[in-house]
């Protein structure tokens, strides 16, 4: 059975803004990593649009900028949205049925499922699908934009904490 995580980039007040966080290094090696080891990926409509990117080819890319865009291009996407009318390569639209369709991609997987974006994670939360939470803290205070968690933040405890790069701090935690 597949588990189903959600991480993302977060400020020190608790914001995410995927164009605040430029990775330094090490943590763009940790995600070129980590998407390589990934089964597949669930986007929300905003995160998939802007994740897109990476399904360009761009001649200004450094190695590993290509390295991280052939990794994404090549894992299965879903992406949860009413309002597209379709995606791009290697992706599926989910307009209906959210949690049936998750629960089947978990019982049809294994390894990690990689949640992307605070609205998706809020109601995947709500169901009780959530598997992991990964925060990954940098050393900014933002003052504004979406929080991580998009509801209240539901019971949780840490099961490890690492430091990656220069200065984040990844911790994982599970549902209590």
């Amino acid at each position: 059975m597949a588990k189903l995580v959600f991480g993302m980039n977060q400020s020190l007040d608790g914001y995410v803004d995927h164009h605040e966080f430029r990775p330094g290094p090490g943590l763009f090696r940790h995600f070129i990593e980590q998407v390589r080891g990934l089964t597949g990926s669930v986007y929300g409509r905003r995160m998939y649009e802007v994740m897109r990117y990476w399904d360009q080819e761009l001649p200004e890319w450094d190695a590993e900028e290509r390295e991280f865009a052939a990794a994404w291009r090549c894992q299965p996407k879903w992406v949860v949205s009413r309002s597209l009318k379709a995606v791009g390569p290697n992706a599926t639209l989910v307009e209906d049925n959210l949690e049936a369709v998750i629960r089947g991609l978990k019982a049809q997987f294994v390894g990690e499922l990689d949640v992307a974006g605070p609205d998706l994670a809020r109601s995947l939360t709500d169901l009780g699908l959530i598997d992991e939470y990964r925060l990954y803290l940098h050393p900014v205070v933002l003052g504004r934009g979406k929080p991580f968690f998009a509801g209240p933040r539901p019971p949780l405890r840490l099961v490890t904490s690492e430091l990656i790069g220069e200065d984040v701090i990844r911790l994982t935690y599970v549902p209590a």
